[in-house]
């Protein structure tokens, strides 16, 4: 979040933050504030069923008319409620389809790859099996661990998220069956049943 304030504060990049919210307090918000962005928190232990916090965040998401949300260190599963009405993208500290879910680097070093990375990629009801925008490689060195190599995504992580964030308000982008191509009038056509 904070690469993207920084790349959004040059009127060239594109794409303009409207608002950042999150699921609890974090310095993100703050750091927001700061900027003069309007933040919001739907905090999760408030709502009775993951249906319910989904109405409420789809709801706070419409206040801000976002093109794009971008779910970068958002540790949730996005329902349906929110899916339908925006299209999201997010950040994964793997290659995917390669080592979904929350433990990606553990389960990355604990198979004995070489090579991992990070991907970008739009948001459907799976987890992390949207359909891939891009992807970097990151090389497994010598002795890593779960945090020297989760630093090293991290760093190729933001890099690439400015970048397609920046590309995909330029450009728009298409989106055939999981072929992601960028240009063309956006399309918010990526949940599993319009596929």
């Amino acid at each position: 979040m904070a690469a993207l304030l920084e790349a959004a504060a040059d009127p060239d990049y594109g794409a303009t933050i409207v608002a950042v919210g999150s699921d609890r307090e974090a310095a993100g918000l703050v750091r927001a504030q700061e900027a003069g962005v309007p933040t919001f928190i739907v905090p999760f232990s408030e709502y009775s069923d993951r249906s319910e916090w989904n109405r409420v965040l789809a709801a706070r998401l419409a206040e801000f008319s976002p093109d794009l949300v971008v779910s970068a260190g958002f540790m949730r599963i996005l329902g349906r409620e929110v899916l339908q009405e925006n299209t999201v993208i997010n950040t994964h500290p793997a290659l995917l389809p390669a080592f979904p879910g929350a433990h990606a680097v553990r389960d990355a070093l604990d198979y004995g790859v070489k090579v991992t990375g990070a991907t970008v990629h739009f948001v459907d009801e799976g987890v992390d099996t949207g359909p891939v925008i891009e992807q970097a490689v990151v090389r497994v060195e010598e002795g890593d661990d779960v945090a020297t190599l989760h630093e090293r995504i991290k760093t190729v992580e933001r890099r690439m998220l400015v970048d397609v964030v920046g590309r995909l308000a330029r450009h728009g982008w298409t989106l055939n069956d999981r072929q992601v191509k960028l240009g063309g009038a956006p399309s918010r056509d990526v949940t599993e049943e319009n596929r």
